[in-house]
């Protein structure tokens, strides 16, 4: 009992790979013959169950290794100063509204104060030359409450029965503004968070002029959250070397022949317990580990990871409760005596890197998101790649696809439309992928090398996060060597 209580004590704040880490089957249970794996699991339950019954507070989960849980709302303070009179501006609104419910709330409801709401309140942000002036009207019984946590100018408590409505709109009358912004959209799903009888009464509530200009927030929305503080940016750049540090770790345990896709994943999975983190994604796709065709965002499979097999694994954590990463990073399987990978397989490799290498060159202020993915399209179609559908990038922070420019668009041989037309901006965090694909498999199937990074956007251009990937992580396998020809 004392080696498996050691195993939920391990720092977290040890980032740095396992020297230790088995290479053998028992890197992971699921690795073990089936015979054993059910006896093991009967074992392991055992031991937790005494575990649980002699030290119940040995079970408390690990403290998050990034970020702490009272980081968010300092932070959220500071974006909320900074840099939304800067987001309001560039939308060209002077107010916005959001309204926030019990069990069915607003996606920005943390993101403005929110998140705690029972009775229907509305939050109001108005904006007063160079700053924002925040006004929360809440029912009375969540005020006192909501005055010491919410990052806020004005609390104002209303009396039960009192029109939540007619009071917003009797401040949006004395606000004067010209634009309205109201959570209302069809192309940014988290900027769609007020419900078709949400709005049908603020309608109701308001005057014909004032009705006149409500205009959809997506374009404040964007402006705000895809830009992060420099401490976010830190924090991400912790995670991002935390999550690539796990997938390295995890290509370790990796016995050719006997492991399979989903062995990794769970793996990784259990370093995530370990370590005190959380998922960037659904946890049934989290991580994605594909060593066959590609399956596109998908769950891993039953598939043993064979020789000659390129490995991909797709994986984010969430930091903080907040912050999450999206990062791939790639293995390849040696046949038995092998020592490198081979010619054609490195050139894959190489191409692929390529691509990111150029998009990060794309990557600066006042590009679009289509001009990045447009300059890797031309290099994949020099380098010989067979066409990939899925755009090269996106923004990363609060969801492992933010909001902001889209890195899209230009594999539709279109013009830029959309968020893929929205212009880059300093502090903007990415992730984005440089692809080779070939045919691989059945009909219509392909392999893809899409080696994803994470960059943040600087005053002048862009720099990975952490070091990229520059070497597949080569995995030997067991066996005898091939004959010297």
């Amino acid at each position: 009992m004392e080696g498996f209580a050691r195993l939920f004590a391990r720092t977290p704040h040890d980032f740095t790979p396992r020297a230790s880490l088995p290479t053998g089957r028992s890197g992971m249970m699921a690795l073990l013959p089936e015979r054993t794996a059910p006896r093991m699991t009967r074992v392991r339950h055992a031991l937790l169950s005494a575990l649980l019954l002699a030290a119940p507070i040995a079970s408390a989960a690990p403290a998050d290794p990034i970020a702490s849980q009272d980081a968010w709302p300092r932070i959220r303070k500071g974006r909320i100063q900074k840099l939304l009179p800067q987001a309001m501006a560039r939308a060209n609104v002077d107010a916005w509204v959001v309204i926030c419910r019990e069990n069915d709330n607003d996606p920005l409801a943390i993101h403005v104060g929110c998140e705690n709401a029972g009775g229907t309140a509305a939050f109001l942000f108005l904006k007063q030359d160079a700053a924002v002036r925040g006004v929360a009207l809440s029912p009375e019984g969540e005020a006192t409450a909501l005055r010491d946590v919410a990052p806020l100018d004005e609390v104002v408590p209303l009396p039960r029965g009192t029109n939540l409505y007619a009071q917003v709109a009797s401040r949006l009358a004395a606000a004067k503004p010209k634009r309205i912004a109201v959570n209302s959209s069809t192309s940014v799903a988290v900027a769609d968070g007020l419900s078709a009888t949400q709005r049908a009464a603020l309608e109701k509530a308001l005057t014909p002029a004032l009705r006149k200009k409500l205009v959809s927030s997506e374009d404040l929305v964007s402006e705000w959250l895809s830009v992060k503080l420099p401490e976010e940016v830190d924090i991400l750049r912790k995670a991002a070397a935390l999550t690539s540090q796990m997938e390295i770790e995890a290509y370790r345990a990796v016995v050719p022949g006997k492991t399979r896709d989903v062995d990794v994943a769970r793996f990784l999975r259990q370093r995530m317990v370990e370590l005190g983190v959380g998922d960037a994604w659904a946890p049934d796709q989290n991580p994605n580990v594909q060593s066959g065709p590609t399956r596109g965002h998908s769950h891993a499979t039953e598939r043993v990871i064979q020789p000659g097999d390129f490995i991909q694994t797709d994986f984010g954590i969430r930091v903080g409760g907040m912050w999450v990463t999206d990062i791939q990073r790639f293995a390849y399987v040696l046949a038995p005596g092998e020592t490198q990978p081979p010619k054609e397989a490195l050139e894959k490799w190489e191409k692929g890197k390529k691509g990111s290498r150029i998009a990060l060159a794309t990557l600066k202020p006042g590009v679009r998101g289509w001009d990045v993915d447009k300059a890797q399209r031309d290099w994949m179609r020099e380098a010989g790649s067979a066409p990939v559908m899925w755009g090269t990038g996106h923004p990363v922070g609060y969801w492992a696809h933010d909001v902001g420019p889209a890195l899209s668009g230009a594999q539709q041989g279109k013009p830029a439309a959309g968020q893929a037309a929205r212009i880059v901006r300093p502090g903007q965090v990415f992730a984005f992928d440089g692809f080779f694909a070939w045919p691989d498999g059945g009909e219509g199937e392909q392999r893809i090398i899409a080696v994803e990074e994470m960059a943040v956007v600087t005053e002048t251009s862009a720099e990975y996060l952490i070091p990229p990937q520059e070497d597949l992580v080569l995995i030997p396998s067991p066996g005898p060597s091939r004959p010297v020809p």
